[in-house]
Parts: C-alpha cells; sequence; structure tokens
C-alpha cells in the first residue's frame, strides 16, 4: 500500500519548480515571436504619410494635365477638323460672335406635354406630307403653337369663375402666340 499513498502524494503535490520555470520560458518564447512578426510592419503614421504624398502627387499630374489641356492647342479628330483651343481664344472668339448677333426677345415658353398635346391637336396643313415611313418626325425642340384652354386639364368651379371675371386672363387666353425667334446658322 506504501506504493498507492506515494503515488497519491505525487498526484497532489505541488508542481515543481522546474515545471512553473518552463511555463515562464513558454510565454517569454510567445513574446518573442509575436515581436519578431509583428515588428518590422509598417507603423499606421508612416502608412498614412506615404498615402498622403502618393494623394499630393496625384493631384499634381492631374491639374497639370488639365492646365495643359485648357491652355493648348491640339487634334481632337483630323479626319473632322476637330481641333482644340486654348480656353482663353475660345472666350475671345464667343464674345466676338455674341457682339455680332442682335438681341432678341424671347419666345414663350412651353412645356413638352403642352408641345404634344398641340401637335396632336392641330392637323397637319394638307400640303405637308406627315412623317412615316423613311421621314423624320418633327424636332422636339422646334417650339410649336401654344395649346389652346380647351386642350389643359380642367380646373376647378370656383377657379374657372374668377378666371372668367379677371381681364387680364382673357387677354392673354385671346392674345395670339408669339412666333419663334429666327436663328442664324
Amino acid at each position: 500500500m506504501a506504493d498507492a499513498e506515494s503515488i497519491r502524494q505525487i498526484a497532489h503535490s505541488r508542481a515543481p519548480l522546474s515545471t512553473w520555470f518552463g511555463i515562464v520560458l513558454l510565454f517569454a518564447l510567445f513574446g518573442v515571436i509575436v515581436l519578431a512578426v509583428i515588428g518590422p510592419l509598417p507603423r499606421g503614421s508612416d502608412y498614412e504619410e506615404t498615402r498622403a504624398k502618393k494623394r499630393i502627387e496625384n493631384l499634381k499630374t492631374a491639374r497639370e494635365d488639365a492646365e495643359k489641356a485648357l491652355n493648348s492647342y491640339a487634334w481632337i479628330d483630323k479626319n473632322k477638323g476637330v481641333v482644340r483651343i486654348p480656353i482663353s481664344r475660345a472666350m475671345e472668339l464667343t464674345v466676338a460672335e455674341l457682339a455680332q448677333k442682335k438681341p432678341a426677345t424671347a419666345g414663350p415658353i412651353a412645356t413638352p406635354q403642352a408641345q404634344a398635346a398641340a401637335a396632336s391637336a392641330s392637323p397637319a396643313p394638307a400640303g405637308s406630307p406627315k412623317p412615316g415611313a423613311g421621314q423624320p418626325a418633327a424636332s422636339p425642340s422646334t417650339p410649336g403653337p401654344v395649346a389652346a384652354p380647351a386642350t389643359q386639364p380642367a380646373a376647378s368651379p370656383a377657379m374657372q369663375s374668377s378666371a372668367a371675371r379677371s381681364p387680364a386672363v382673357q387677354a392673354t387666353r385671346s392674345a395670339p402666340a408669339s412666333p419663334a425667334p429666327a436663328t442664324t446658322p
């Protein structure tokens, strides 16, 4: 039985000093390995500084390219004869062109729905062909006649009676639409 008691004493006794020393050495070895792996990695501030320098360089080259494009002559399409001119010269040409034109009054502003309603409500003149196969339809940017009040959405009865009494509204209803300003090529 002595053997059984000695086994119990060994099992319940404290761990020897060598076991504790081995555990401490394992933690130290783990710490050294972590430092060896993490140590050479770049730090956050250095990484951000290099990214900031790269962004500044990219911005500088983009601005130089834009400055070059805005202030130089170049071919856009040589076959079609399209060129790029400096922006200062383009502004001079535009101002000279606008100075030669006569000021004209603006025509009425019609919404696309009113133009479509007017186009469908008014019949085409007898001599004009209807757009069909092989013929383009009328350009949507050309102003058409203003739609008659009958083609507009109905208003409430109160608004109709006040509109009927107002001479300004009656004058605008009976006034013909002004023609579109002539454009010069």
